[in-house]
C-alpha cells in the first residue's frame, strides 16, 4: 500500500531477532509510553505481543538517533504502521471484527459491499474494453468477496479483480476467504504490489485506506502553527516541537487560510500530505476509470473547525479508542479523519472530475439499501439482525454521516447512482 521509503527499514530484522531471543524480563511497563496512562480495564498484550512492541519501539528509537534526535510524526505513524514485520498492518496480528481491534463496514454486513457492487455495474458500461475493479487495501477480503458475490447474481462479473495489498499476511488471509467464497471465479483474482504501471482502465475501490496514511500533526502557539515531531527520552517516545518552517506549516496554512477562522491556543490539526502522493500515483495510472473512496472525514470547513480543538487523530486498542499514539506501538491502529476538499482539490489538479460527494448513509440508500433488505427471505430473527445491520451502517451516531463516499473519475460521464438522493459536491 506505501511504500518502503526508509533506508531504515532494511535493518528490522535486526531488532526482531534481538528482542524476540532475548532473555528481558516483562514488567507492567507498556512499550513507547508509562503505564499510568492505560486504563486498567483495557485487555493486557501477551508476553509475545509485547516483546514485538518493544522491537518496533527500538526500530523506531535507532531512526530517531539517525535522524538526528527527531523524526516529524508522520514519518513515526509509517513506522508505527507499516515497518516491515514490524508495523500494525505488516505484523500477523488480528486486526478486523470482533476478536481484532475495531470493525469495518464489510465486517458488519455484506449489504455494504453489495451496494457498491450495483455502483460498480451501472458504471461498468462507461469504461471502455475489459472492465478490471481494483481494491486497495482489502483488510480481510469480505469486501472482495461481497462484491463479486452480488456481481454474480447480477451476471455482471469484472474480467478481472485486483487486490493491492502490501501486508503478506493479509494476502493470505484474503486468498483463504476468496478461494472459498468464489472457487469458480478465483483464477481472475491477482494481488498486486503496486499501482498499475500501464494505463488503467476499470473501477477502484477504497474502503478505509486514506484515514490510515501517515498524517503530519500541527499546534497552533503564539505565532502561528509548528509542527509536532517524535523523539525519545529514558525509553520513553513523545512529542516535541520541530524547529522551524517546514512544509506542512505551509501547506496547512494555504488551506485554513480561506476560512477565515481564529485558532485557539494548543489547537491541534493534522494534514496527510502522504495522501496528495498517494492520489498524485493513482490519477497517473488511469484512463477511463470510477474511484470510488469511502472513509470518515468532512468537507474542510468541518475539519479544520475550530471546536476541533484536539484534531481527529485516533488510536484503536482493542476496542477501545483514544488519542494516544505512544501506547503499544504495532499493537494499535493509528488513524485520522479525512479532508475531503483535499482529496477533491488534488483530483482536480491531476485531471480527474468529482463525480460526487455523499455521506455513507445516503450512498448505501442511493443504491438500493432498501429494496435489498425488503427482498431478503428471511425469518424475523434474521430481519431482526438486517434492521440492525443497516441501523450500524447508515445512522447519524453510527457510520452513516461519519462517513462519507467520494467519486472521482477521468472519462467516465454517467450520473453515478449513489449520488442520487444526495450530491454534497457544494460543500466541498
Amino acid at each position: 500500500m506505501l511504500p518502503k521509503s526508509f533506508d531504515c527499514y532494511d535493518r528490522f530484522a535486526d531488532y526482531v531477532n534481538a528482542y524476540y531471543n532475548s532473555s528481558m524480563s516483562l514488567d507492567n511497563n507498556p512499550p513507547g509510553n508509562n503505564s499510568g496512562s492505560i486504563p486498567s480495564d483495557w485487555p493486557k498484550p501477551s508476553a509475545e505481543a509485547i516483546l514485538h512492541s518493544q522491537a518496533l519501539v527500538e526500530y523506531i528509537k535507532s531512526d530517531i538517533n539517525e535522524q538526528g534526535g527527531v523524526i516529524d510524526f508522520a514519518r513515526y505513524m509509517q513506522h508505527a504502521l507499516y515497518a516491515p514485520g514490524l508495523g500494525y498492518y505488516t505484523a500477523g496480528s488480528n486486526k478486523f471484527g470482533s476478536a481484532g481491534d475495531f470493525v469495518t463496514a464489510p465486517e458488519i454486513s455484506p449489504l455494504f459491499g453489495r451496494c457498491i457492487a450495483r455502483q460498480c455495474r451501472q458504471a461498468m458500461p462507461e469504461i471502455e474494453g475489459d472492465v478490471a475493479i481494483l481494491e486497495v487495501g482489502a483488510g480481510s477480503g469480505k469486501l472482495a468477496r461481497d462484491i463479486l458475490c452480488e456481481l454474480s447474481a447480477l451476471d455482471s462479473l469484472p474480467q478481472r479483480y485486483f487486490i493491492l495489498e502490501s501486508s503478506a499476511d493479509l494476502r493470505q488471509r484474503q486468498q483463504a476467504l476468496l478461494q472459498d467464497s468464489v472457487p469458480e471465479y478465483f483464477a481472475q483474482i491477482e494481488w498486486l504490489d503496486a499501482l498499475p504501471s500501464t494505463p488503467f482502465s476499470g473501477i477502484i475501490v477504497a474502503n478505509e485506506l486514506l484515514d490510515a496514511l501517515p498524517v503530519n500533526r500541527l499546534v497552533n502557539q503564539e505565532g502561528g502553527f509548528r509542527e509536532l515531531g517524535v523523539s525519545h527520552d529514558n525509553g520513553q517516545l513523545h512529542y516535541v516541537e520541530l524547529s522551524g518552517d517546514t512544509a506542512a506549516i505551509s501547506n496547512l496554512n494555504q488551506r485554513i487560510a480561506p476560512l477565515l477562522t481564529e485558532f485557539d491556543s494548543a489547537y491541534t490539526a493534522e494534514l496527510c500530505l502522504t495522501m496528495d502522493a498517494w492520489l498524485v500515483s493513482l490519477a497517473q495510472c488511469l484512463e477511463h476509470a470510477l474511484v470510488l473512496l469511502i472513509d470518515y472525514g468532512s468537507a474542510r470547513a468541518e475539519y479544520y473547525h475550530p471546536q476541533r480543538v484536539h484534531g481527529s487523530l485516533r488510536c484503536h486498542y482493542r476496542h477501545h479508542a483514544h488519542d494516544d499514539p505512544f501506547i503499544y506501538p504495532g499493537l494499535q491502529d493509528i488513524t485520522a479523519h479525512v479532508d475531503f476538499t483535499a482529496v477533491a482539490e488534488m483530483a482536480v489538479d491531476n485531471q480527474l472530475e468529482v463525480l460526487g460527494y455523499t455521506s455513507q448513509a445516503y450512498f448505501l440508500m442511493s443504491c438500493g439499501l432498501a429494496d435489498m433488505v425488503d427482498m431478503e427471505e428471511v425469518s424475523d430473527i434474521e430481519r431482526i439482525e438486517l434492521a440492525q445491520q443497516v441501523r450500524r451502517l447508515t445512522m447519524p451516531g453510527e457510520m452513516g454521516e461519519t462517513f462519507k463516499v467520494i467519486a472521482l473519475g477521468r472519462n467516465c460521464y454517467t450520473d453515478l447512482m449513489g449520488f442520487s438522493l444526495r450530491d454534497m459536491r457544494g460543500n466541498l
